[in-house]
């Protein structure tokens, strides 16, 4: 009997596991961009001032390893960096909000009680939601170009995920994968307006 509600127990608690699993797998990424423009005309790039990033008026250890992670990524999709005149400013924001997740997983318990009728105790299962909370914190990571001569965004890539106490050489790593995403989801070389195929 034991055997058959252990079983009973594990095939109900896959389901979460399967949820867990998902949001271990990094973050979500999303871009977008504007249809008008002419991603041709674009070789070269700087960082736009006052960084959203550094709204505090002065550069982090954090927002300096953003910064570095973005110009490598732009660098090596042909972009030169040029702070007189770029053809795109990049602008980087990051914020963290507390979130919570209410999971409610049905779970099956057995009652016994004594049969007269079968002459030994019988096993009655009954079913109720076992709730737990969760909370997180979860981190947003924003890249945006913006064309310097119109002074508008023609294409904008986010992160979401769960931000976890890491180590400072882990939490390097994290932005750098991070930042990575970002620009997989960036179509373009530096004076090409033609959409590279992604693998």
């Amino acid at each position: 009997m034991h055997t058959v509600a252990r079983f009973v127990r594990t095939m109900l608690a896959l389901p979460l596991l399967l949820i867990l699993a998902a949001c271990a797998t990094g973050p979500r990424i999303s871009s977008d961009s504007d249809p008008t423009a002419d991603f041709s005309r674009y070789r070269s790039f700087a960082f736009y001032s006052p960084l959203a990033i550094e709204s505090q008026g002065y550069t982090t250890l954090t927002s300096a390893r953003i910064k570095a992670a973005a110009r490598a990524q732009m660098e090596s999709r042909g972009y030169v960096y040029d702070e007189k005149s770029p053809d795109l400013w990049v602008n980087l924001n990051a914020y963290m909000q507390e979130k919570t997740d209410v999971v409610n997983t049905p779970e099956v318990d057995y009652d016994y009680y004594y049969s007269y009728r079968a002459r030994r105790y019988v096993a009655v299962p009954y079913w109720r939601d076992r709730t737990e909370v969760y909370r997180y914190t979860e981190g947003t990571l924003n890249v945006d170009l913006v064309d310097a001569a119109g002074n508008r965004l023609v294409w904008e890539g986010v992160a979401v995920g769960r931000v976890a106490r890491t180590k400072p050489e882990e939490r390097a790593a994290r932005i750098d994968a991070a930042i990575a995403d970002i620009f997989a989801r960036y179509p373009y070389r530096a004076g090409s307006g033609t959409a590279v195929a992604k693998p």
